[in-house]
């Protein structure tokens, strides 16, 4: 049986075996990314960390079939405080723990979240995305921008496993405890990332109060998790001060995804989360509206689209 994907190429179907075990088998477009997720799912699972088991993989390895983890994703749940509690704590642990002795050159496209990469999202809001609205702007304006938030990105801490995705849609809840999918375009990279995405996913549309107290926990986890793998602590005031910078990374890059699968492959789950990402961007904005004043300006005439 064919399981629906939203955002993906792969193929995923349900099967079952002679045991009557039921079992996932995924038809991968790209060898190198296959072989991503099959060096990060082994490793995942070989530390505890809650990531579907890997059961076989082809000769080609194009295919590969994994742990059956049912049918129910965190998105459906997302009144559930508990089970974002779980989540947002289990985060901690595949970044710090999951970083142990990993091979980043095994990681695709790239090993880590380097200017390149952070340039190449940049790109794909501006090409993907604001070029699609027809909008005007300075292009030499936005660049400068850009060469701001780089900068800022880069200057923090980069050690741990970056999830990439990490959303709630890429997380499956079993027997009341979430396991991560999807997790084949990590890298090395900062911690705050993957905490933008998952808190600032438009679709669930979290309010600020939640959002601060998952941060509280979740800068709480990280830092026993890092205290008891490396016995260190976290500056959790830099931190936070960096965060709405991240945000404002990972809306940008959502919005040029979001235009690429809406205006050009006219994917109507796309098409309906550009006005929340819209909201997300501006209110991102209005805190950093003295940094990034050019971009400020720009949500001005975005929000004809909301």
């Amino acid at each position: 049986m064919a399981i629906q994907q939203q955002g993906s190429n792969r193929i995923y179907t349900r099967e079952t075996d002679a045991n009557g075990r039921t079992f996932i088998r995924v038809q991968g477009t790209n060898r190198d990314e296959n072989r991503a997720f099959i060096y990060m799912a082994r490793h995942f699972h070989a530390l505890g960390l809650p990531v579907p088991e890997l059961y076989s993989v082809s000769d080609d390895e194009m295919s590969y079939t994994q742990e059956d983890l049912g049918d129910t994703i965190l998105f459906d749940h997302l009144d559930n405080y508990t089970l974002l509690e779980r989540t947002i704590r289990a985060l901690a642990h595949i970044q710090v723990t999951g970083a142990q002795d990993f091979d980043w050159s095994v990681c695709f496209p790239v090993p880590a979240m380097d200017e390149r990469a952070i340039r190449w999202d940049l790109n794909y809001f501006k090409y993907c995305f604001l070029k699609g609205t027809k909008i005007e702007f300075s292009e030499p304006k936005l660049e400068d921008e850009f060469d701001k938030l780089v900068k800022v990105i880069l200057e923090q801490p980069a050690e741990t496993f970056l999830y990439r995705d990490f959303q709630s849609r890429n997380v499956m809840i079993k027997d009341g405890q979430p396991y991560f999918i999807d997790f084949q375009g990590g890298r090395r990279g900062p911690t705050q990332y993957d905490v933008a995405s998952f808190l600032w996913q438009a679709k669930a549309n979290f309010p600020p109060e939640l959002r601060n107290k998952l941060i509280d926990v979740y800068l709480d986890e990280l830092e026993k998790v890092i205290n008891s793998s490396f016995h260190q602590s976290i500056n959790k005031a830099a931190w936070r001060a960096a965060l709405p910078h991240f945000v404002l990374l990972r809306t940008l890059q959502v919005l040029g995804a979001y235009g690429y699968r809406g205006y050009f492959e006219r994917k109507p789950h796309f098409l309906e989360s550009i006005p929340l990402a819209l909201k997300n961007l501006r209110e991102v904005l209005e805190q950093l509206k003295e940094e990034y004043p050019y971009l400020y300006a720009l949500s001005n005439d975005l929000l004809v689209l909301l």
